[in-house]
């Protein structure tokens, strides 16, 4: 199998993908990162693979759990959490990689949320809690963009830990 180090090094759309040379630019995409099965579609279609071959190749990558939809819900929900966002916006990320929210369920519910705010509130506006009304928009403002609720967001700006009630 050769060995892709760039996406310059993958084939060019110029031909078609058939047989071998589709399933090496398959496995040198997932080499690089986990795809969603829709994502590697898209590509491979991009790369000048045929539908016909594709979807059995597809079938052949999720069966022997190459490709899998699952772990990469599971990654973009680890990623997205390491990124400070909230449980909305990990949504959104799943549905621009064309995966399933019910996949990525089970991760998101594990996550204690209001846990998650607090330490993005204070690692972004300090220990302090706010007291005035327009910090307190800001602060808000900024937990939600982030893809927080509102019922969180207020939480978050009230405590400074869980054990605050």
């Amino acid at each position: 199998m050769k060995n892709f180090q760039k996406n310059s090094d993958l084939p060019k759309p110029a031909g078609s993908l058939k047989g071998q040379r589709l399933r090496s630019t398959a496995f040198a995409l997932l080499a690089k990162r986990e795809h969603s099965k829709q994502e590697l579609k898209s590509k491979l279609l991009l790369y000048g693979a045929s539908p016909e071959e594709l979807e059995p190749l597809l079938a052949e990558l999720t069966g022997n759990d190459y490709q899998s939809d699952e772990r990469m819900a599971g990654m973009l929900v680890r990623a997205n959490m390491r990124k400070g966002r909230g449980p909305a916006r990990i949504q959104q990320e799943l549905k621009k990689h064309h995966i399933e929210a019910e996949l990525a369920e089970e991760d998101i519910e594990q996550v204690n949320w209001l846990q998650q705010a607090m330490e993005l509130r204070m690692r972004k506006f300090g220990e302090e809690l706010p007291t005035e009304q327009k910090e307190k928009v800001r602060q808000v403002r900024f937990l939600q963009y982030r893809g927080f609720n509102l019922d969180i967001c207020f939480k978050a700006i009230t405590k400074n830990s869980l054990d605050d009630e």
